[in-house]
């Protein structure tokens, strides 16, 4: 049974997505605290962390980056909306962001987003990724669309190569810059804008409503996982 762990300080909370979860036959563990989130995360191997910032003995910043090497992924649920709260909790390792309130349906779509990328990551070959149309063949740099072959600069590649080996998941600006560019790359936004539509150009059916390499505004950009685009 798959198990997710919440970590969060409000009962009514916790008791409302235990009450989601449970529906949808999730096993549930619930911590109120970092301590007791991290003494959890380091006894049991739940499948998915749903964690709240905002807890009484510290952030939940914290848990991420005392968490464990295994990476379990974690959907960060917070009232706190700023994009640099947002780009803080993912360039810490979080895989995902919602913004509180939100609904039932949008939170159970996340989670299965997440599922989905572990079981891929358990099977993918490291030489080739697939993602929706999207398939690279990284020792022979070769990408194609829908089997349609797509010439990309090196720089394109390993831009591309990054957003797809972590599908579904947004990567902030400054996580591009770092792992694409180089660590003394943090000026450069501008050429991250650049690349990106470039890709959208080569990769979307219409690079103006693209549909697979999607923004975060403010925060960074993710490639959508599926075997279709939707909205």
């Amino acid at each position: 049974m798959t198990t997710i762990l919440i970590i969060d300080d409000d009962e009514a909370v916790r008791r409302f997505l235990r009450t989601v979860l449970n529906g949808q036959g999730y096993r549930t563990v619930e911590a109120a605290t970092v301590g007791a989130g991290i003494d959890v995360l380091t006894n049991t191997e739940p499948d998915v962390v749903l964690l709240d910032l905002g807890l009484p003995d510290g952030d939940g910043v914290d848990v991420l980056r005392a968490m464990p090497e295994r990476h379990v992924p974690v959907i960060v649920l917070s009232a706190r909306g700023q994009e640099g709260d947002k780009v803080v909790a993912l360039d810490s390792g979080a895989d995902d962001y919602l913004t509180k309130p939100f609904g039932s349906s949008e939170l159970l779509a996340r989670i299965r987003v997440a599922l989905r990328k572990q079981t891929q990551n358990a099977h993918a070959t490291p030489e080739v990724l697939e993602v929706g149309p999207i398939r690279i063949d990284q020792p022979r740099h070769e990408v194609s669309v829908d089997g349609r072959e797509v010439r990309l600069t090196p720089m394109e590649f390993k831009l591309l190569v990054e957003l797809a080996r972590n599908p579904g998941r947004v990567l902030t600006h400054r996580h591009l810059l770092r792992e694409v560019w180089g660590s003394s790359a943090a000026d450069q936004s501008h050429n991250l804008r650049v690349h990106v539509a470039a890709l959208r150009r080569k990769l979307e059916p219409d690079p103006a409503q693209p549909q697979w390499l999607v923004t975060e505004a403010g925060v960074g950009y993710r490639l959508r996982e599926g075997s279709r685009a939707k909205g």
